[in-house]
């Protein structure tokens, strides 16, 4: 079975898009669609700006989205996926390729998205860290020892596990973590504590728009953030992007999932590699696959 995947933010690059723009007429029309439903030129900020206007939170995530939508879109009846996942902001751009949502509601939604989160990162300072090395329940134990907020927020692959909390929390959490004899724990660039409670603000404010917009059936399941499981009932769905926000991204589960469902080959939809390579190692985990990992 063909899977598709879709990444979140962290995969941008200066010029990202303006292939597809210069080459393909009908992704020209979305990328201009997009400047108006957004209020300004982002594909300026895409193909001629800098590494760190990309940055922005509000430029990052529809950009991503749009690179990877734009690019299912242009493939025509090449893409024609049995099964579909995005990790964190990438499950928006998976709906709208499996035609749950439309573009024009995908690229409102991941705006809200964007804004809701930019607010609820200005109201308490917080952060990110990546441990590396240690497994899940040792990551999820000290976790629970912090009296600041920490919680796993990226399950990427076996031995890569982000965690989100308040500042002081990931200081405290990533020394007890090298203590237990983590190889690395590094904070990230990040402007905020993502899928963790300090989300919860966004949370609110993106349900309503969610629960606003229209969704459809899609045309083949959805392997979801928040429990790894796949869906195709709308309610679920939308209940479950809710939730996302505030919970753990589990992509090493919705892989193996992906994989214990049939999944032959992988092909990642958008900007970078990042998913490929988070793919390859959990595979290495699953003896029995021989799934084709594809750019």
């Amino acid at each position: 079975m063909k899977a598709y995947i879709f990444p979140g933010q962290g995969a941008q690059f200066p010029g990202m898009g303006k292939d597809l723009y210069e080459q393909n007429e009908q992704a020209r029309e979305l990328f201009e669609k997009a400047n108006e439903i957004l209020g300004f030129r982002i594909i300026d900020v895409m193909f001629d700006g800098t590494e760190e206007d990309l940055k922005q939170t509000n430029v990052t995530q529809p950009a991503i989205f749009l690179h990877s939508v734009i690019l299912a879109k242009v493939l025509g009846d090449d893409f024609a996926p049995e099964m579909v996942a995005g990790h964190s902001l990438g499950e928006f751009s998976s709906l709208v390729a499996a035609c749950a949502l439309s573009f024009e509601d995908g690229l409102r939604l991941v705006a809200a998205r964007a804004n809701a989160m930019q607010k609820a990162c200005e109201i308490q300072p917080s952060t990110m860290a990546a441990i590396l090395g240690l497994d899940d329940f040792t990551v999820e134990d000290i976790c629970h020892q912090i009296t600041d907020v920490v919680v796993p927020a990226n399950y990427n692959c076996p031995g890569q596990l982000v965690i989100s909390g308040t500042i002081a929390g990931i200081d405290a959490a990533c020394e007890k973590m090298t203590a237990a004899g983590a190889k690395r724990a590094l904070k990230l660039n990040v402007g905020g504590a993502f899928h963790s409670p300090l989300m919860e603000l966004a949370r609110v404010e993106l349900e309503e728009a969610i629960l606003q917009t229209e969704f459809k059936k899609p045309i083949c399941p959805v392997y979801q953030n928040i429990d790894a499981k796949p869906y195709t009932d709308v309610e679920h769905i939308k209940h479950n992007l809710i939730a996302q926000l505030t919970g753990p991204v589990r992509w090493t589960q919705t892989v193996m999932h992906m994989l214990d469902d049939g999944a032959t080959s992988f092909t990642e939809v958008g900007p970078g590699k990042v998913l490929q390579g988070l793919v390859k190692k959990v595979n290495k985990e699953v003896a029995t696959s021989s799934a084709v990992i594809q750019s």
